[in-house]
């Protein structure tokens, strides 16, 4: 395959370096300061005749776990990056000119739900109080709910559905690309392994022989780390490489931040399962389904009614079953009235990011 060379004009990126109040002292300890791209159209810069002082609608790039702003804006060998897919999409005319932004909300737990954590930061806030304005104040833009939107895969998809809920003030069209959603399937059942994983920094050492259930007991109290959360922590944070087990623990204890923060627990959040023995802990894993999208429809669905715009789509081969999730997701909007459109494809939950070529014009559409 050959390089591909652009034969139109792809904009420019101008990277932002904004300091957080917002950010300050997170539980974390994760930079308040952090550098934004911002993708700017070619229009932006066309200065002669009508195009002078264009204001433009602004999209809000979320990704997914593991990932910050900017791996959308890298380069890629044989494949496009962000900017260059909406530069190709503009040239194409399937897509209105709009500015795209690229926040940076890496955490040392690995990622993000953009949403507020009392063990992890407010995230939800720093998007919407902080960076919109920021956005709003350094470009041309339309600058209001009815021109902007947010769009994301995964953990990202998880955000845009969120904010279209809980913060429809601040969007006016989202894009939820296989998010997160029907967590009794997609994470409960990878809980084991991040079990065998904690296991390895349980103390005393494991020795064959006679188990004794009740005197391991991995706390007194159900979901409260005995420990081994936090020599977990302390292993990986000083690594410059994660295994996949590692990487996928980390990613649930994240979630585990995410849906059930304490500041009273160890590490600042409870656990949803036993650590030595397995088992759920109800009380624990209902606060996670109380932020499970498709148990959050009913209560949002007069906010989401309000925006221009959701569009949702999933891999019929989503290696972590999250089609079903969306299936229902797009089920329960339905039963409540909420326009959307939902879409399944021949893919998994991986190298889609194809998808894009439906879902930016769609938004930009939606809110030019």
């Amino acid at each position: 395959m050959a390089i591909k060379r652009a034969a139109w004009a792809e904009g420019r990126i101008v990277t932002l370096e904004h300091t957080s109040r917002i950010l300050a002292d997170n539980p974390l300890g994760d930079p308040h300061v952090r550098l934004h791209d911002v993708w700017l159209p070619p229009q932006y810069d066309q200065l002669r005749g009508r195009g002078r002082g264009r204001r433009f609608a602004v999209l809000f790039d979320l990704v997914g776990y593991t990932g910050s702003g900017k791996s959308h804006t890298n380069w890629r060998g044989f494949d496009e990056n962000v900017p260059e897919r909406a530069a190709r999409l503009i040239h194409e005319r399937g897509m209105s000119p709009c500015i795209i932004v690229f926040p940076d909300c890496f955490t040392a737990l690995g990622g993000n739900q953009y949403v507020n954590s009392s063990a992890i930061g407010r995230y939800a806030d720093y998007l919407t109080r902080e960076l919109v304005p920021l956005i709003d104040s350094e470009f041309r833009t339309l600058a209001d709910r009815a021109h902007r939107g947010c769009f994301g895969k995964s953990s990202g998809g998880y955000g845009a559905m969120l904010h279209g809920m809980k913060y429809a003030r601040y969007w006016g069209a989202i894009a939820n690309h296989s998010g997160d959603a029907y967590f009794d399937f997609i994470y409960r059942c990878d809980w084991p392994n991040t079990l065998d994983e904690l296991a390895k920094f349980s103390e005393p050492p494991r020795k064959a022989g006679p188990y004794d259930a009740a005197g391991r007991a991995s706390s007194e109290e159900p979901g409260v780390d005995d420990g081994r959360v936090a020599r977990f922590l302390e292993h990986v944070w000083k690594k410059s490489r994660l295994t996949s087990p590692e990487a996928h623990c980390l990613m649930n204890l994240g979630m585990a931040a995410t849906y059930d923060p304490d500041r009273s627990a160890p590490n600042g959040f409870r656990l949803p399962f036993d650590l030595e023995t397995g088992e759920l802990v109800a009380a624990r894993w209902r606060r996670w389904l109380r932020n499970d999208p498709i148990n959050l429809v009913a209560r949002y669905a007069e906010n989401l009614k309000t925006l221009k715009g959701i569009h949702i789509d999933c891999g019929w081969l989503d290696q972590y079953r999250l089609h079903y999730g969306s299936r229902i997701l797009s089920k329960r909007l339905r039963e409540h009235g909420v326009e959307h459109r939902y879409e399944e494809f021949d893919g998994t939950h991986s190298g889609i990011d194809h998808r894009m070529d439906v879902s930016l014009p769609f938004l930009s559409n939606a809110l030019r």
